[in-house]
């Protein structure tokens, strides 16, 4: 069966490959990707105030299409989850997150390539036992209230316009691109 959905949401832990499934939904459904991350870590890891950041995402997700990729709610609230028709949930077992996240932090360390506004992951971050510095501790931490959240939205009656999608391999998140419907061409 082909679902159609045009604004989606994708969440998951840090590492869990969210970003890389909302880019591929937005080349599949040629919607727009907005990376939550890129807009709210400024210069220098520094995070975008809370007035700003929903007055710019609000902003992108004015449309009727897109694909949103990140877990904000917390300084979001519902702003997109209230737009959105859809939100995949990539719920991979904590051990291949933690695989991924480490493998990927450290290329990016070791290559020094840059992520957005001009940031970087360092080596210090990368071997930090600190939350708010390590992005693999962070996903460490976040994985099991990440999941929590997701199974509880699922039961708000606030989400009830909401399809639930739980990815829980990759060969599931392969298998939701492919039953995602591309636009009908131009008459």
């Amino acid at each position: 069966m082909v679902a159609v959905m045009r604004r989606i949401v994708v969440m998951g832990t840090s590492g869990s490959g969210k970003s890389t499934l909302a880019r591929q939904i937005s080349r599949r459904l040629d919607i727009p990707h907005i990376e939550l991350d890129a807009i709210h870590h400024q210069a220098n890891w520094t995070p975008m105030a809370a007035p700003e950041f929903r007055a710019a995402v609000a902003e992108r997700i004015a449309g009727d299409a897109w694909v949103v990729d990140g877990n904000y709610r917390g300084k979001l609230g519902d702003l997109v989850w209230r737009r959105a028709d859809a939100v995949a949930y990539f719920d991979l077992p904590r051990s291949l997150v933690m695989r991924q996240i480490v493998r990927r932090t450290v290329a990016r360390a070791l290559t020094g390539r840059e992520l957005w506004n001009g940031n970087r992951e360092h080596w210090r971050e990368v071997i930090s036992l600190d939350p708010a510095r390590s992005v693999i501790v962070w996903a460490w931490t976040t994985h099991a209230r990440n999941r929590a959240n997701y199974l509880a939205a699922q039961h708000d009656p606030a989400y009830r316009h909401l399809t639930f999608v739980r990815l829980g391999s990759h060969r599931a998140a392969a298998a939701f691109l492919d039953g995602l419907a591309r636009p009908l061409p131009p008459m």
